[in-house]
């Protein structure tokens, strides 16, 4: 069979290899001149340092089958990220932990009694929250919320923690322990050659060509047996039914000798500056070294038409607008809905990758068996 697919990310790239490797040809139509779409790097031509083009990336899996897939088409280098906010003057750990909440409240305790502090601290007249503030407020307080949760959030989503779903913050990001690894799963790791060489890599087989800087159109379709579409799920249908929300990013370039932050991540938590982070991103390959740096202020905005899509919104709305474009889907034939911009949520690269490979053999068995594919492989 001859597959059409649209985006050269992971998800496009990993099921065209699936799809080549069981003796199929996939053609990858990519709108952008580079592979890898939001994951890809490349070398700064002043600095030589790895640029993370479309904001930081940092693999973290604990699925044993992605994290053997991954280390299949480059060379993993063990990474730890850690992360610090700047709030109200003063630097502190993020996730928050033992060492955050003992310098926000000036204290010394241990992690029995910072878990009895910190339920003194939450709102018990909340019992049943409405939405994100009070969910925070009913586990953490108003204190511990207002510096890190409030001003961040407004930021980053451009509206009040009150207009959020309760449901956002399903758990609360706080140890009661003294570690500061962003991240809890066992593998953590970044490309010795960055993401974009991991992508060509899966790419790089006889049966898949791709053509960049072109648009998997309408026109196309009909020249494949089937399609795998992991552009915006509204977008291939036209947005007949309207437009599903985004957040979108700017980025600010900083340039400086030395060191500019002193680690790869400093959030903003006041909500009187106007970024929400900066990143640095030579601290992303310490193993690498260079006197100069380059970092990048991010602003998150609501994405326009023309604007890279970063964040579904998933709020009311767009909610109730996915649930008809996912019922249109279901009828749709010969196409297969993927990614995060083709089934509308936020995944992390290691999901996204065990997704892909699911869905190709899904794929793979639908063809085998002479049934239709499905058009989606998860709940959207």
């Amino acid at each position: 069979m001859r597959f059409g697919i649209a985006g050269a990310g992971f998800s496009g790239a990993v099921v065209a290899r699936e799809l080549a490797e069981a003796g199929h040809s996939a053609v990858v139509f990519e709108t952008r001149d580079h592979v890898a779409g939001n994951c890809h790097t490349e070398r700064d031509p002043l600095t030589q340092v790895m640029i993370h083009r479309y904001g930081p990336h940092i693999f973290h899996t604990g699925n044993e089958q992605v994290w053997e897939y991954v280390n299949r088409f480059g060379t993993m280098v063990p990474y730890n990220h850690r992360v610090r906010t700047t709030v109200g003057g003063h630097v502190f750990l993020l996730p928050v932990n033992l060492l955050t909440i003992n310098q926000l409240f000036g204290t010394a305790l241990s992690p029995e009694q910072a878990k009895a502090f910190i339920a003194e601290q939450a709102d018990t007249s909340i019992t049943e929250p409405a939405n994100f503030e009070e969910q925070a407020l009913k586990f953490i307080g108003r204190r511990l919320y207002e510096a890190f949760f409030l001003g961040y959030t407004r930021k980053q989503w451009g509206l009040s923690p009150t207009e959020i779903p309760a449901a956002v913050l399903r758990r609360l990001p706080v140890r009661f322990s003294y570690e500061d690894s962003y991240f809890n799963h066992p593998h953590q790791a970044i490309p010795l050659d960055g993401y974009t060489a991991i992508v060509e890599g899966i790419l790089d087989h006889p049966g898949i060509e791709v053509r960049l800087g072109t648009a998997y159109t309408e026109a196309d379709r009909g020249g494949f047996d089937h399609s795998v579409w992991t552009g915006p799920l509204d977008a291939w249908f036209g947005h007949r039914f309207g437009r599903l929300g985004y957040r979108t990013l700017d980025f600010e370039e900083i340039r400086a000798e030395g060191d500019y932050l002193g680690c790869p991540v400093m959030n903003f938590g006041d909500v009187d500056v106007p970024y929400t982070r900066i990143a640095e991103h030579k601290h992303f390959a310490p193993w690498e070294e260079h006197e100069g740096t380059v970092c990048f202020r991010e602003f998150s905005r609501l994405a326009g038409d023309d604007d890279i899509p970063y964040y579904p919104i998933r709020l009311a709305n767009d909610k109730s607008l996915l649930t008809r474009y996912v019922q249109a889907a279901r009828a749709e034939p010969r196409v297969t809905f993927l990614g995060r911009l083709g089934t509308y949520r936020y995944l992390d690269m290691d999901v996204t990758i065990g997704e892909a490979l699911a869905a190709a053999a899904g794929i793979l068995e639908a063809v085998r068996e002479g049934v239709a594919v499905p058009a989606l492989f998860v709940d959207a």
